[in-house]
């Protein structure tokens, strides 16, 4: 009671902290960039760029030239109109001083100046101002060149006139401080993607990236007049096509005061999984909405419609089709333009407009019956392949209805190599996927049976990229992680019903586990994908190594550690050595163990590497990857749906040679790799 009684003499009015201007951006980073590691540094730049492509979006800048400098930091230029630098009527300042100091400041709150805009929260180039130890910002209009310099947010001069030019446009030229991030060295591959992407959406837009972090000084071009067109035959460039993109487009106001605009690219590949890319204003909606369900219905009713009007009953055997029919196969892209965009869901990337439904079904229902009756050559090849996959569902209802019998939640309906746990709220259990059943025994007897539950698998799972449903369906380890799980699978899927809320993939830190974790992540991907979206889905990280001295134990999950926890051993005895003769000694045991990594010893330290989870015993897989206190778990997240897209057809797809020129071009970056 004394230390409550304490506790509130200490809350008082001094308590209640305001944090001005950009302060509250530089205490909690997180809240407004997502993360401080390298996702978040790398957002920065999504950040500057999102209001360059505005100025596209609105007509008045057609090339966007971002630079990583070898110092740190990073420059985008575009030739848009340039940032107001006059006197704000209200703030009396600047405006550009405005625009770059205070959050909820700029043009995309007045829907004169931009009709749409990519940016969710006006937060963007002020927060990157905030998070950078200096940013300088130059702007070109007018006949002038106007610049202003800042440190962690605040204005360290007045706007100045330093030059005269003809050219208009904006450079934000910004160094990440290093004292909030845990990186500040930018990679062109992470920010590539996005780049590229908006390339893709914006054809009339020319993005230049130009990475001088070496002495290669690499420029990339990415400027794509075919807009979806292109980007739909990037995505489907490893599969074997059955039909050109199909692109259709359109406007409508769905009843509202402003007009809804629409792309939407689609193609058809010989694989039996579908893709759907959905963007708002550029924005990757990753959950979907409305405008992807105004798709899904009117592509479904279109291609009905045309089955039953031009292919034979005989041909059709009296198979209905169905959604799930048109799906398989299906690349697609849909990118509208929104005024007033709603988000919801899990990660508020799901678009909620009830208007946007219509206007999409509706454009789609106009443009996709004219393709199909001027391309009936094309138009066959979709129905028949739906026919197929309508066959192949059939053929796997029984398989399906095995598989959701399994799912029961009762003890009697789960797999029987399912060591469960005693908890039954999903938000507060997990499951181990673990490889082997040796280290299932292990796994088994270390858990915390209250939480912890424990599915061995044997072997390695299906190729789920390259089989129909009724292959992947009569995969028995696929059949068991459908019925521990307990949510269904594709459109079955209902993450309410999920029975962990943390599904950890365990298996042994070699090539071949890298292997069986990447055949789960392929069929977590294509077939629970909700799952990764909300969070659920993480990879167990094991040591490679343990370091025993004397009693002490250590363990090192990669080379750079086990040297270091070596190195570090080495520098706390060292005082206590005095016949430098044996320090030689030592230093030498040392370069032998680091050129071998299987074994040895230095300094009296035995270094063991683990061959397989197997190897551990309960105890030991308890400390190093299942206790939550001193574990480290990967969280895996969809950051970037086109490149995941790409990556899985890439290295799980049909085609060898794009997974030859693949493994070629990334080889060099492999750790720790076992032949």
């Amino acid at each position: 009671m004394a230390d409550k009684a304490k506790n509130n003499q200490s809350y008082g009015e001094e308590s209640i902290k305001v944090l001005e201007g950009l302060e509250a951006v530089r205490k909690r980073p997180a809240m407004y960039i997502g993360d401080i590691g390298e996702r978040g540094l790398h957002h920065l730049i999504n950040e500057v760029v999102d209001n360059s492509i505005d100025e596209a979006l609105a007509g008045y800048c057609d090339t966007i030239s971002i630079t990583l400098h070898q110092d740190g930091s990073c420059s985008v230029e575009d030739n848009g109109r340039g940032i107001p630098t006059g006197p704000h009527p209200k703030m009396g300042v600047s405006t550009l001083e405005v625009v770059m100091c205070t959050l909820h400041a700029g043009g995309k709150f007045d829907k004169d100046t931009y009709k749409v805009s990519g940016g969710l929260h006006g937060v963007g180039v002020s927060c990157v101002n905030a998070l950078s130890s200096k940013t300088v910002v130059t702007v070109k209009r007018e006949g002038k060149i106007f610049q202003q310099e800042y440190s962690e947010g605040k204005p360290l001069s007045d706007v100045k006139v330093v030059g005269k030019t003809a050219e208009t446009g904006t450079i934000v030229h910004f160094y990440p401080d290093a004292t909030i991030f845990k990186t500040v060295e930018f990679k062109a591959t992470k920010t590539a993607n996005r780049l590229r992407e908006l390339a893709f959406l914006n054809p009339q837009v020319k993005i230049i990236l130009n990475d001088q972090t070496d002495e290669e000084h690499q420029e990339y071009v990415y400027h794509y007049e075919g807009g979806l067109k292109d980007f739909v035959a990037y995505l489907d460039e490893d599969a074997t096509s059955l039909t050109p993109p199909i692109y259709f487009s359109g406007s409508d106001s769905g009843g509202m005061d402003t007009m809804t605009e629409v792309e939407v690219c689609m193609e058809y590949n010989t694989s039996y999984t579908e893709e759907v890319l959905s963007y708002v204003n550029n924005i990757n909606t990753i959950e979907g909405g409305t405008h992807v369900t105004g798709f899904r219905s009117a592509l479904t009713r279109t291609l009905n419609t045309y089955a039953n009007a031009n292919i034979s009953s005989s041909k059709k055997k009296d198979v209905s089709l169905t959604g799930d029919d048109f799906k398989e196969g299906l690349t697609v892209v849909i990118s509208v333009k929104v005024a007033e965009p709603q988000f919801e869901g899990q990660t508020k990337t799901k678009l909620g407009n009830s208007e946007v439904e219509g206007v999409v079904r509706s454009i789609v229902s106009e443009k996709l019956p004219q393709y199909l009756d001027d391309n009936p050559n094309i138009a066959k090849k979709i129905i028949e392949k739906a026919l197929a996959a309508a066959e192949a569902r059939i053929a796997s209802r029984r398989a399906r209805e095995l598989v959701r019998k399994a799912n029961q939640v009762d003890s009697g309906g789960l797999p029987g190599k399912l060591a469960d746990c005693s908890l039954k709220t999903a938000q507060d259990t997990e499951v181990y996927l673990v490889e082997g059943d040796s280290a299932g025994g292990s796994a088994k007897q270390g858990r915390d049976r209250r939480f912890q539950a424990i599915l061995p698998l044997k072997g390695k799972i299906l190729n789920v990229q390259k089989a129909k449903l009724t292959k992947i369906l009569e995969n028995d380890e696929i059949k068991t992680i459908f019925a521990a799980l307990g949510a269904g699978f594709d459109s079955d899927f209902d993450i309410e019903k999920l029975r962990y809320h943390k599904i950890i993939l365990m298996a042994d830190a070699d090539i071949d586990g890298s292997h069986i974790r990447t055949l789960l992540l392929t069929l977590f991907f294509t077939y629970m994908r909700d799952l990764i979206i909300n969070g659920f889905l993480y990879i167990a990280q094991p040591p490679l190594y343990k370091l025993k001295k004397g009693k002490q134990e250590f363990y090192a999950y990669n080379d750079d550690e086990r040297d270091e926890i070596i190195d570090r051993i080495r520098k706390e005895s060292k005082s206590k050595k005095q016949n430098q003769d044996i320090l030689d000694e030592s230093e030498q045991e040392l370069e032998d163990v680091t050129t071998n990594p299987q074994s040895g010893k230095v300094d009296g330290i035995t270094i063991s590497r683990f061959k397989g989870l197997g190897e551990m015993n309960p105890d030991q897989l308890w400390d190093t990857t299942m206790n939550p206190e001193t574990r480290t778990l990967l969280q895996v997240t969809v950051e970037d749906a086109a490149t995941a897209t790409k990556l899985f057809q890439t290295l799980m797809g049909d085609k060898v040679e794009p997974r030859r020129d693949f493994i070629e071009k990334n080889a060099r970056y492999v750790k720790n790799l076992d032949i």
